[in-house]
């Protein structure tokens, strides 16, 4: 399963730091940061709840970038 997240960060760099967390986040399968569009494509582990992993990932992102969001 793929989903599409709106996010919000301030620079290039911000956003990679939360695509490299994403993607070593339990569940996640893929994930893209494109920071032009301000959105974040996760693709899901087969059996994944999306409910359950995001609030994972956000965890995950604020450790690398504070400042960052998710809008789940």
């Amino acid at each position: 399963m793929k989903k599409i997240y709106k996010i919000d960060v301030d620079c290039a760099n911000c956003a990679n730091k939360m695509e490299e967390a994403a993607k070593n986040t339990a569940g996640v399968k893929e994930a893209v940061v494109n920071f032009m569009t301000l959105k974040m494509s996760v693709e899901f582990e087969e059996g994944a709840d999306p409910k359950e992993v995001m609030p994972v990932v956000l965890k995950n992102c604020k450790k690398v970038e504070d400042d960052c969001e998710i809008f789940l």
